[in-house]
């Protein structure tokens, strides 16, 4: 499974917004994460849903590729992630103000 974001932000501000995603997911549902330089891997069980990920920040894209979760879930993940990564990447939004 791949995704791809883009955004305005600039590598370094993407980055500090998706360390704090990965705070979230990491504090909330215990997901283990590894950076890398510009990339974090992502592993852990969420509601059922076992993955492997690995998401790469660039200077005007965020790409995600991890195992995928089935036919029946594959939908349900992949517009969550979608959400989550456009939510964190907006530059109109605050990280701090955004309300999980």
């Amino acid at each position: 499974m791949k995704l791809e974001q883009s955004h305005t932000l600039g590598k370094d501000e993407a980055r500090r917004r998706i360390e704090r995603l990965a705070n979230y997911w990491s504090t909330n549902y215990g997901v283990g994460v590894n950076w890398n330089g510009d990339s974090a891997r992502f592993v852990g069980t969420v509601k059922g849903i076992s993955f492997d990920a690995v998401l790469t920040i660039s200077e005007k894209q965020v790409n995600a590729e991890g195992n995928d979760p089935g036919f029946l879930m594959r939908a349900i993940v992949t517009g969550y992630l979608k959400k989550k990564i456009a939510t964190y990447l907006d530059p109109s939004v605050r990280p701090e103000d955004i309300v999980e």
